[in-house]
């Protein structure tokens, strides 16, 4: 079964367009190095300071070949460089999960 990599971010709200352009670059970084990027969530209303990243692999051992080729990319080692030296990410979490199936990807299961 894959995992997903859950990522949350707590980032400077003052900051949150440049963490925004962050995200944006993670879109073409993360399939290129191996990644299936589900996608980056901002705050929109309620809390302002945490933000979401959501990438899944076939399986652990995926997740770490992954990380072999995004530190070598010259885009994701300058991705990462511009979030130190904008220092609008103040902390970050990683959690790997799994999915239940019978749950995912559900509609409503209405016919019109």
């Amino acid at each position: 079964m894959a995992v997903t990599c859950f990522i949350r971010y707590e980032i400077d709200p003052f900051q949150r367009e440049a963490f925004a352009a962050y995200a944006q670059a993670w879109g073409r970084i993360i399939p290129r190095c191996g990644g299936q990027l589900i996608g980056y969530f901002l705050p929109c209303e309620g809390t302002n300071h945490e933000a979401w990243g959501l990438i899944s692999f076939e399986d652990l051992a995926a997740y770490e070949r992954y990380r072999a080729r995004l530190k070598s990319d010259p885009e994701g080692r300058a991705n990462f460089e511009l979030a130190q030296r904008g220092r609008f990410i103040l902390r970050e979490w990683r959690t790997f999960c799994e999915g239940v199936p019978a749950t995912l990807n559900r509609d409503a299961g209405c016919s019109v």
